[in-house]
Formats: C-alpha cells, sequence, structure tokens
C-alpha cells in the first residue's frame, strides 16, 4: 500500500463556519434568483441563462485557479444557487412539471452523478477533490443538489402545505439529527457530508422564500434586493471573521 500524504485542496475545510455561510449562500441563491426572475421581470428562462453564463465562468475560474480562494470558491457556490433557483423554477412552473416531478428529475440525476463519479475517482469524498477531473465532478454534483434543494423546498412549503416556516422546521429538524448521527454513530462521513449539503439548499430556499414572499402567502414581504444584500454582507462579514483553510487531500 502506498504511503499516504497530504496535499492543500481547492475546497475549504468543512467547520461549523463552512456551514453557517452555505445556508447564508443558500438563502442568497433564492431571493437573488427571485429578485432576477420576478423582481426584475426577467422571467426564468432569461434568468438561467444568464446565471448559467456566470456559473460556467466561475467554474472554469476554480477550476484553473493555482491554489484555494475563499472568495472564488464562495462566489461559485453562490452562482450554483442562484442558477439553481431559477433553473428550478422554470422546470416547475414554465415547463409544468410541477415540484413533484422536478424533485424526483432533479434526484435521479444527483444520483446519477454521485455514481458515476464514485464508478470513475473511486470516491465521492471531498477529501478526494484534488484534480481537475474530480473538481469537475464535485461541481457539477453541487449543481444537481442545488437545483434539486431549490424544487425540494418549493414542494415542502407549497404543495405538502407545510408552508415556509414549517418547512424550515423540517429542514433544520433533519440537519440536527445528522448533526447527532455525526457525534454519536459511525455512519460514513461522506455520506452524512452530501446528506447535510443537499437539505441546507431547501432550508435556504424557504427560508430566502419566507424573508420576501407576501405576507397573506406567509412571509415576510422583505425587498428580494435588500435582503440579497444583507445577505451578500452577512457573508463578507463571515469570510473575514472566520479563517477558511484549504481541505487537506489524501493521496
Amino acid at each position: 500500500m502506498s504511503q499516504s500524504h497530504h496535499a492543500a485542496a481547492k475546497v475549504p475545510e468543512i467547520t461549523l463556519a463552512f456551514w453557517i455561510i452555505k445556508i447564508a449562500a443558500t438563502t442568497l441563491g433564492e431571493t437573488g434568483g427571485d429578485a432576477a426572475s420576478m423582481s426584475m421581470h426577467l422571467g426564468y428562462l432569461v434568468s438561467t441563462l444568464m446565471f448559467a453564463v456566470i456559473f460556467l465562468i466561475a467554474v472554469i475560474a476554480q477550476i484553473r485557479a493555482p491554489r484555494f480562494s475563499p472568495a472564488l470558491y464562495w462566489v461559485t457556490i453562490i452562482a450554483t444557487t442562484t442558477v439553481g433557483t431559477t433553473l428550478a423554477d422554470f422546470a416547475d412552473r414554465s415547463l409544468g412539471i410541477g415540484y413533484t416531478g422536478g424533485s424526483a428529475l432533479l434526484l435521479f440525476l444527483l444520483l446519477a452523478s454521485l455514481f458515476v463519479w464514485h464508478r470513475t475517482m473511486g470516491s465521492v469524498s471531498v477529501t478526494t477533490v484534488a484534480t481537475a477531473k474530480a473538481e469537475l465532478f464535485y461541481w457539477v454534483t453541487i449543481m444537481f443538489s442545488q437545483t434539486l434543494g431549490t424544487a425540494l423546498g418549493d414542494w415542502t412549503a407549497d404543495t405538502a402545505g407545510l408552508g415556509y416556516a414549517g418547512a424550515a422546521l423540517i429542514f433544520g429538524g433533519l440537519l440536527l439529527a445528522l448533526v447527532a448521527a455525526y457525534y454519536t454513530t459511525s455512519i460514513s462521513r461522506t455520506l452524512l457530508f452530501w446528506a447535510a449539503f443537499i437539505l441546507t439548499r431547501p432550508l435556504g430556499a424557504v427560508v430566502g422564500d419566507f424573508l420576501d414572499k407576501p405576507v397573506a402567502n406567509g412571509g415576510l414581504a422583505m425587498s428580494r434586493f435588500g435582503a440579497s444584500f444583507a445577505l451578500v454582507a452577512f457573508i463578507v462579514i463571515c469570510g473575514f471573521v472566520f479563517r477558511q483553510r484549504p481541505a487537506k487531500v489524501a493521496h
């Protein structure tokens, strides 16, 4: 067996700060996506195409970057969650697939991405994201998870009738259950990571909807632009307060 050594990756170390920023980023994706498609009246298709271009540029920059950059990483994450918002809304509403059909389709695509990644690279752990190919699988999987999260959040809040606050409690509770499993069981850390990563997206989706949807629909009717700017400021502050180090990758 070859001797293991460690090298710095271009993805961050998984800490509490990572999850705090991730939830804020997914909430920003919801308010930012809605601001473009609804408040700016660009529609779901145009907004999706616009954010898809930003996403592609960010991913290419991330893969070509010589070292880990927290700012570039989180810009890319925000790009995935924003395009995920408008893409899910386009599929669910404009194409008429519906929240249930959209969630099922995106879950299949996410599982297929993880399957192909595992068959190709031998692992889907973030501790193995050390090559351009692994990074590409990583970002494609994240893209599907962010889009699934939007559809799943909408399904829980609207189709299941739990409302935004009820859905937030459900997803928040599931995340707490994963935290408990992390500290009290020997369940695969990779499985727990991806489960948590996926669940933070619908949590952010319903929190974002709760902030900007009309009071009559169960929201707070905040300005989508105001909420988005506040979330950007919060993420920037977290970036300065919490030092983020690259993950250690085992070879």
